[in-house]
């Protein structure tokens, strides 16, 4: 098995944990994630993600990673980092791999959690949350954009977030734009696809183009995360 750097030093850090935390992971309640919307995947675990947009298509890959999100902030986030970057209490998900072999690591310690020298570090998610629900969170996780990668736009991205926020931007033009920017934003993961502020403002608009301002906030929420 093959590893990178960053998934090599992601995996060696889930395995250590250092023993210096405040509070353990077994703290954490699971929360229910409803994934009605998303497609059965069968009783037995899978080994690889199979909401990714290259297996499962755009519109599940994209639900998948909107229910990911609300599930990793209510079940993971207190660990691993709001938006999944974390703080360092526990591993940075966001450089698992988008792989089968990084897929097989996370639903793993999805399904079993964690326990060192008799402590809980994690609690086991699998039978609580279901395989649907873990395979949604991988996906939002994998998706999450590197460290800095919306740097090289961030001036085209605040002028278009001035137009929005003003009601002013010819939103096609702006759509355009932004869908552009979101197919070069680099992922911690690899995975092809980043789910960034960029995609989620342009899909915003798509939807709705009167919703100019929700797209700017978003927008903003971005930027400020990336600076």
């Amino acid at each position: 098995m093959l590893y990178t750097r960053k998934g090599l030093m992601a995996a060696l850090l889930a395995l250590a944990l250092a023993p210096v935390t405040a509070f353990s992971h077994g703290d954490v309640t699971p929360q229910p994630v409803n994934t009605d919307a998303l497609p059965d995947v069968g009783e037995e675990w899978l080994s690889e993600n199979p909401y990714r947009a290259a297996a499962a298509g755009d519109e599940v890959w994209a639900k998948a990673v909107q229910i990911g999100d609300s599930g990793f902030n209510q079940n993971c986030a207190r660990c691993h980092g709001l938006g999944a970057v974390s703080g360092g209490l526990a591993p940075d998900l966001r450089y698992l791999e988008a792989e089968e072999y990084g897929d097989e690591w996370f639903v793993e310690r999805f399904r079993h959690g964690m326990t060192q020298n008799g402590t809980t570090k994690m609690p086991a998610f699998g039978e609580i949350l279901g395989q649907k629900a873990a395979w949604a969170i991988r996906t939002y996780i994998e998706t999450r954009p590197d460290d800095g990668a919306l740097e090289p736009y961030s001036d085209e991205l605040h002028k278009i977030r001035d137009q929005l926020a003003a009601g002013e931007a010819d939103v096609p033009t702006v759509i355009a734009t932004l869908e552009d920017i979101s197919g070069k934003v680099d992922t911690a993961s690899g995975a092809p696809v980043a789910d960034s502020a960029a995609s989620r403002a342009a899909h915003e608009l798509e939807k709705d183009p009167s919703k100019q301002k929700e797209a700017a906030d978003m927008l903003s929420i971005g930027i400020s995360a990336a600076e």
